[in-house]
């Protein structure tokens, strides 16, 4: 960008987590996406007089998770406080949150860059809340309607440094938690369902200075897409009107993906004007040493852990383990794989994963866990690939059908169509002997030509052969045969 070189840009992420508790944080009711309207919303968010809060234990457990998963220090007393504020949503006035006292302190999340290298991302504090209701617009003509389903649901706010010093380095970061939330199990972070939504902390400075600048917060961006695009207009906005002689002032603003623009919606509050004091009706949370090491104990194995087995088990490069972790479930696929056509083929497995199947899921704008061809399925198509029963344009072949549903598996596909790649090194000589002999011209083309304009003709001669033999002569034969021929 034109302004590359005389600001650097300062990022901070808020991350809001739906945490995966069958009820709210302070009451018992339950807690659906999906419900209709107020179905769910219990006395405690109605905020109904003489109604006390009971923490969920579930959600203080989920949290002590996330903070271990960060290499985070464990506060071994947290405690809750009211968040003063009026907004319809909120019925009893206050959000009740933590403020100096967080369950979850100092911790950091490693990202990886688009060159490989690895940056350390500091965690500042992850605190439990319950999160407030939803106002409703676009069903009532000039009024607006109220949801109290969501009000009371638990909540981990992950805030982290402004440590971020772009929008790739922001979506990396979001797309890290997002992964590592996945893997405790603390939530499912569908982000179209609300699971994890981002606050995006954005300011610029002048290039090569310290302090920084007045920073604008980008509420609510629910896509990682979005969070790219938001920061990116809002980086151009801020210095349009730095380089104008106008000043930022620090604001909360919404991002409107059909504009492409921020726009801004109310001047930020500080601290002070929430008026956060100790909730007198809870107590504080004090978690014990023997606690958190049950906890501990009952870790899975996290994204950096198994992208580092991933590279010394089955000998995948630093991209492409990034990008089996990087999804619980895609992983999980990944190494069901493996097991179905033997790990001396992972790395085949893997670029078929990434590239063909990934492709084919992408263009389609289906998930992995919608995937049509099965893990069994994938391994079982490497391995033909690997015994050289086919060859790359055959497998295609056989993935299409498999995509398709026309069999269980590879080998039943490869029985029926008789795709079995042709080896027999005399039946594959016979053909090549017959396609030099239509093409003498050809061939002759070819001997009288240099080394770099062989190479060129030689592709007429394989095209010639794979269409004789209908595709299903081994190419790298094929190769040999012809080369020995021609020489001759």
């Amino acid at each position: 960008m034109s302004w590359a070189s005389d600001w650097d840009v300062v990022i901070g992420l808020e991350v809001h987590v739906q945490l995966a508790t069958q009820s709210k944080i302070f009451s018992g009711s339950p807690t659906a996406f999906g419900a209709e309207p107020n179905t769910q919303a219990s006395l405690v968010d109605l905020g109904m007089p003489g109604v006390l809060p009971v923490l969920n234990a579930e959600a203080v457990k989920m949290a002590v998770r996330f903070g271990l998963g960060i290499d985070a220090e464990i506060g071994r007393k947290s405690v809750f406080a009211r968040k003063n504020y009026f907004y319809p949503d909120l019925p009893k006035g206050y959000q009740i949150s933590q403020y100096e006292l967080p369950i979850v302190g100092k911790g950091h999340v490693d990202i990886t860059l688009d060159d490989g290298t690895v940056k350390r991302i500091g965690v500042t504090r992850a605190h439990l809340e319950e999160d407030a209701g939803k106002s409703l617009h676009e069903d009532f003509q000039g009024m607006s309607g109220i949801d109290l389903n969501r009000a009371g649901t638990p909540l981990l706010e992950i805030v982290s440094e402004p440590d971020m010093r772009n929008a790739k380095e922001a979506v990396a970061y979001a797309r890290a938690i997002h992964a590592l939330i996945r893997y405790l199990g603390i939530s499912d972070g569908n982000m179209n369902e609300g699971s994890m939504r981002c606050d995006c902390n954005v300011s610029i400075r002048p290039k090569g200075t310290e302090a920084f600048g007045t920073r604008r917060e980008i509420k609510n961006v629910n896509s990682f897409r979005f969070i790219e695009k938001a920061i990116n207009a809002e980086v151009e906005w801020q210095v349009e009107q730095l380089e104008s002689g106008r000043k930022i002032q620090q604001a909360t603003v919404l991002y409107d993906p059909a504009t492409n623009t921020t726009r801004a919606m109310r001047t930020k509050e500080e601290a002070n004007d929430y008026r956060y004091f100790p909730d007198p009706d809870l107590l504080p949370v004090v978690v014990s040493e023997a606690f958190i090491e049950e906890v501990l104990r009952a870790l899975p194995e996290l994204p950096e852990a198994k992208r580092a087995r991933f590279i010394s088990e089955f000998g995948l490069g630093d991209y492409d383990a990034a990008r089996l972790v990087g999804d619980k479930d895609l992983a999980q696929f990944f190494e069901t794989a493996v097991q179905a056509a033997g790990s001396a083929n992972a790395k085949l497995v893997a670029n078929w994963t990434i590239s063909e199947l990934l492709g084919r899921l992408n263009a389609d704008e289906k998930e992995i866990t919608d995937s049509p061809v099965a893990a069994g399925q994938i391994g079982g198509l490497v391995a033909r690939i690997a015994d050289g029963t086919l060859s790359s344009k055959l497998a295609k072949t056989v993935f299409d059908a498999l995509w398709n549903g026309e069999g269980p598996t590879a080998d039943a596909i490869i029985e029926a169509r008789g795709l079995k790649q042709v080896s027999d090194s005399g039946a594959i000589e016979a053909i090549v002997d017959k396609v030099l002999a239509a093409s003498a011209a050809q061939v002759e083309d070819y001997r009288a030509s240099d080394e770099s304009k062989r190479k060129k003709k030689l592709g007429f001669f394989v095209g010639q052969i794979m269409k004789e033999s209908q595709g299903k002569a081994n190419p790298q034969q094929v190769n040999e045969i012809l080369l020995r021929k021609l020489g001759g």
